[in-house]
């Protein structure tokens, strides 16, 4: 599954709840949950799959799927004389064996509609196989299925806009099996630690292409419009990775060495395929030569569906995205790593770890997931240099510091209330940067000859943390029993206090580690690097207890001792550095984390000259990042800080090479609503960038709100991302009733991510349009806002502003938009 950037499904998750409890008191404390008490054990092997082959069509009139199933099985020690099959809310018509080309009816029992029991027409030994034959109708659209944080839905099967109905949204068919989805749609044993050859035959009307795992085998066209194609998959893989997508695609042909590579895109956005996908060959040459193991099925495609319920998922060979990985060319001017392309990197690193080599359970899951999150920061710092890659590192880290209850998760986790749980913040960004630490520890080479023994040993079968560990230990001769007891199958991470004391009479600098956290101490080997005469000296140390204290024999006072030297370790850290020994960090220590490290300590109080001289010399970083950190974290209203930054800043806003860092200047100095920057902002809306014009639009309100609200209706045509933001903030704030189908339409058709972040402003004009129906629309749009995420606690959330909405529309005298504004409310009490 994705790693849910740049809308992170779960980080958003995480996001979403903090914010909405942050506003509103939170509930009592739950009762500890007692199905974590429960040990999740790696389902039992009786059978195991071998062949699937599926015959299938759709009514898209009633949403079913109308399939006929061959799937071939043998027992997988034991002799046994029946079978169980995940079959979710089918109507089953025939389920026989076949023998010798005839199919015999066997006795089953469906009861719960969740699987069947079959009763086997004889003893089968593990030294033969069967086949069994099911006539099935799937009926996705009439299950009730719980989904997750990442996957927001559980159908297996989904119609977009089957009808037609829906204007400017495309019909399509697409499915997503993770994590036991796929039996929505055809009976299986729908666990990961299954593998089975795969060969689909779909129905589809001949107007639309399709598309599954492995190769396109033949088609058919038919006598009544449609046509008949047939995908063979001819290595085993899970079943929670089998695909079918269908629709009105273009396909933009692409390849790497000998093998296809096919980008399937909506009609409009086909222009763009090379600019959206088309690193993806350099991507699968760095992954294949870094594994020594060459990419390893007969082809990669990859589609982007409407409505997708996650980020993204890496069905074999064919990765299914959601709609936020495209764009066009002027969208894609602003979209760097983490905008899309950290997701197709996170996917397709998937194809090795996840796919050829898969998890054995979800409690492992992190031998899936820890590494496609791992492969975004190793594809970063390959293509844009190690800054990136130590950016998005620390981002993740953030990540999963902010989750207040990550720090009780076992990143191997025995014990869940459901499996969708698994898929969080530990498993994802947690386990991304344990890997990073281990990598750092081990150095590359033995790194990466322990993942190409760990996927050679367990090619097309299964694997799980301690195969990982021997495979580690083997390449490399070391124990890491330690380093996986801690991080892997213990929770939490070291909130470590740094210090020092430099002894002048006996040259002597002394260095105090502390670790604060409950639980465990954590072992911890670390670089620390001494800077004194012009020179840095590196010494390896290893923390074993909660407090440890190290001193250094030197001929002078060091400029700086840089503790955790390579900025690897997984922690919460304060350390305790002088502003001036912060200052040598930022000119003089290497890596995106030292100067990042300076800037954050330099923010803190900016009437110091020091810190002054670090966030002035920030904002022309070399690292466009760290160039937008400096400027948002300037403070303007200090004389000294505001004089050396503005013409720094308008600088950037004019020439600087990233249109991000470009847009952020004018955000800063369109805050300082100073009427000779007019000009430069009304200028800067000419940009090919939708950031840029964002950014100025909004400084020009700030400036000139009567002249930014004509300016945003010419825009209302062509924008997109921030731009969009932007106009619809000038609405939110200057505009009436003109204004409001824009507004509207923009926050109704916006991603779960832009409704969070406008449905503050979005509420307020609501309260406040002129026009009652156009109240009870905002009114109409806030409780289906709120029914929809309520896992999130948007139910009560949106059940605030509702309130503040009546008392509103109740002072303006509009009876009938106060009565829905209450009426909505008591809904959204309901459902919480």
């Amino acid at each position: 599954m994705t790693d849910l950037k740049p809308f992170s499904t779960l980080l958003l998750s995480c996001m979403l709840t903090a914010a909405f409890t942050s506003s509103y008191a939170q509930e009592a404390s739950q009762p500890e949950n007692p199905a974590l008490k429960i040990y999740r054990a790696t389902p039992t092997k009786v059978n195991d799959l071998i062949h699937t082959k599926l015959d299938v069509r759709f009514d898209y009139k009633k949403r079913y799927l109308y399939g006929k199933e061959w799937v071939t099985l043998k027992p997988h020690f034991y002799p046994t004389d029946s079978l169980r099959l995940d079959a979710k809310g089918m109507d089953l018509k025939n389920i026989s064996v076949v023998k010798n080309g005839k199919n015999i009816p066997l006795k089953f029992n469906y009861q719960d509609s969740l699987s069947v029991a079959i009763h086997l027409d004889k003893v089968y030994h593990n030294n033969e196989s069967y086949t069994i034959y099911i006539d099935y109708t799937a009926k996705p659209n009439e299950l009730k299925q719980k989904g997750s944080a990442a996957i927001n839905d559980a159908k297996g099967l989904y119609f977009i806009n089957p009808d037609g109905t829906e204007k400017d949204k495309p019909t399509q068919i697409w499915t997503q099996g993770e994590t036991e989805s796929s039996s929505a749609w055809f009976p299986t044993i729908d666990k990961p630690s299954q593998k089975t050859t795969e060969e689909i035959s779909m129905t589809v009307p001949a107007k639309y292409v399709t598309l599954s795992n492995g190769r396109l085998a033949s088609q058919k066209t038919n006598t009544d419009g449609t046509r008949t194609d047939t995908w063979k998959m001819e290595l085993p893989h899970s079943p929670y990775l089998f695909m079918m997508a269908v629709g009105d695609f273009k396909i933009y042909k692409d390849k790497w060495r000998n093998k296809e590579v096919n980008y399937y895109l909506e009609p409009k956005y086909a222009p763009y395929a090379k600019e959206i996908f088309g690193f993806t060959p350099e991507v699968i040459e760095f992954y294949s030569k870094t594994l020594r193991v060459d990419y390893p099925w007969n082809k990669y495609s990859q589609i982007v569906a409407r409505d997708y319920v996650s980020g993204a998922m890496e069905n074999t060979s064919a990765t299914l995205h959601g709609e936020y990985v495209q764009g066009t060319h002027r969208e894609l001017i602003d979209a760097y790593f983490n905008n899309g392309r950290s997701t197709i990197v996170h996917e397709l690193f998937h194809q090795w770890f996840g796919d050829y080599v898969t998890a054995e359970s979800w409690s492992n899951l992190t031998v899936n997931e820890s590494f496609a999150n791992f492969s975004e920061v190793l594809w970063a710092e390959h293509k844009y240099g190690k800054d990136v890659g130590d950016e998005h590192n620390h981002d993740d880290m953030l990540a999963y510091l902010r989750n207040p209850d990550a720090k009780t998760k076992d990143l191997v986790r025995f014990h869940y209330a459901d499996k969708e749980d698994v898929f969080d913040v530990v498993t994802y960004q947690k386990g991304g940067r344990i890997l990073n630490m281990l990598r750092n520890y081990l150095g590359d080479a033995a790194f990466f000859k322990g993942l190409n023994i760990y996927l050679k040993t367990n090619a097309f079968k299964n694997g799980e943390a301690q195969q990982l560990r021997l495979a580690f230990e083997d390449a490399s001769g070391l124990d890491l029993n330690w380093y996986f007891n801690q991080w892997y199958y213990g929770a939490g991470h070291p909130v470590l206090n740094i210090s020092y004391k430099w002894d002048d009479a006996a040259k002597t600098q002394t260095v105090y580690l502390q670790q604060s956290q409950d639980g465990q101490t954590f072992k911890l080997p670390m670089a620390i690097d001494i800077y004194s005469g012009g020179k840095k000296e590196r010494h390896k140390v290893w923390m074993n207890d909660k407090a440890d204290t190290l001193t250094f024999h030197l001929a002078t006072k060091p400029d700086l001792v840089n503790v955790d030297g390579d900025k690897i370790l997984l922690a919460k850290k304060t350390d305790n550095k002088t502003i001036d020994e912060f200052s040598f960090q930022y000119f003089n220590a290497p890596l995106y984390m030292d100067r990042y490290e300076a800037i954050e300590a330099a923010a803190a109080n900016q009437k110091e000259k020091p810190n002054q001289k670090i966030i002035i010399a920030a904002l022309k970083d070399k690292y466009y990042g760290l160039r937008i950190k400096a400027i948002k974290a300037l403070n303007l209203t200090n004389d000294d800080i505001r004089n050396a930054a503005q013409p720094v800043l308008t600088s950037l806003a004019k020439t600087d090479d990233n249109t991000l860092a470009r847009a952020a200047a004018i955000t800063a100095l369109g805050k300082l609503k100073a009427a000779g920057n007019l000009t430069l902002f009304k200028e800067s809306l000419n940009s090919e960038s939708y950031a840029v014009q964002g950014a100025a639009l909004t400084a020009i309100s700030l400036l000139e709100p009567a002249q930014a609200l004509p300016l945003a209706k010419g825009f209302e045509k062509d924008n997109k991302g921030a731009l969009t933001a932007a106009i619809f903030n000038v609405y939110a704030a200057n505009g009436g009733s003109a204004e409001w189908p824009y507004i509207y339409n923009t926050f109704k058709s916006s991603t779960i991510q832009n409704k969070f972040n406008s449905v503050q402003k979005f509420a307020d004009f609501t309260g406040r349009v002129e026009k009652p129906e156009y109240a009870q629309q905002g009114i109409e749009e806030l409780k289906a806002f709120g029914i929809k995420y309520k896992m999130y606690g948007a139910a009560q959330f949106a059940g605030g502003v509702l309130q503040g909405i009546k008392t509103q529309r109740t002072q303006m005298n509009d009876t009938a938009s106060a009565t829905a504004a209450d009426e909505a409310i008591k809904q959204l009490a309901d459902t919480k």
